[in-house]
């Protein structure tokens, strides 16, 4: 615990207390012998990162809590005793190699998009491999550097989306809380999707219209 503890840059009694709240998980013990690995070091890690953006223990634990056990979306959302049996995500993770990760985006991982990349969501330390949150980012955000993209202006461009998201989400689960049964939310998700996409197509429409639209005059 001691070896763990000063790897980490915390004290035992910090990490005591961050096991009595079981924000880590118990060690493997070989009689009175208690063993920590690396996946004990990322898990400290991750906790003093999300503590550095503002994550309280409580709300850090109700996260970790529902990574481990599969909580459904209706749960994290408030939702307590919505029906969802159909994820709104259908993302899946990827897990990269720091090699791999170099290859997909030549020249540009660098430590300021590296931490921008960890700032924003998309990237998370597992031991010695790189967890990008997202097939389908990851695969555009290779694409749109491949085509001449920078990678810190396709991170810029993803915090500004995940912004949005994060609002537009906030409006349907308010919508949810106070007008929909709990026997019909899963009804609304092909819905929700259908207004965002229908917006957002409609939105570019407008946007290119008018960048492509010659000057007054």
């Amino acid at each position: 615990m001691a070896e763990l503890a000063e790897e980490a840059g915390i004290t035992v009694r910090t990490l005591r207390f961050y096991r009595e709240r079981k924000l880590i998980p118990p060690p493997r013990r070989e009689g009175r012998i208690a063993w920590y690995g690396e996946h004990h070091l990322a898990r400290l890690r991750t906790i003093a990162a999300l503590l550095e953006r503002g994550h309280t223990l409580g709300g850090i634990a109700e996260l970790l809590a529902a990574f481990e056990c599969g909580r459904d979306v209706g749960e994290l959302l408030g939702l307590a005793g919505a029906t969802i049996t159909t994820p709104w995500s259908e993302e899946t993770a990827v897990r990269l190699t720091p090699e791999e990760l170099a290859d997909r985006f030549k020249g540009e991982v660098t430590p300021e998009n590296l931490t921008a990349a960890l700032d924003v969501g998309y990237l998370a330390a597992d031991g010695d491999e790189i967890v990008h949150v997202s097939r389908r980012l990851l695969d555009a955000s290779t694409a749109l550097v491949q085509g001449g993209v920078p990678l810190s202006a396709v991170l810029a461009a993803g915090r500004e989306v995940r912004a949005h998201a994060e609002a537009m989400a906030e409006t349907f689960s308010g919508l949810i809380r106070d007008h929909v049964p709990a026997d019909a939310v899963e009804r609304l998700q092909p819905l929700a999707k259908a207004v965002v996409d229908a917006e957002f197509a409609m939105a570019m429409d407008r946007a290119t219209r008018g960048a492509l639209s010659p000057p007054p005059g």
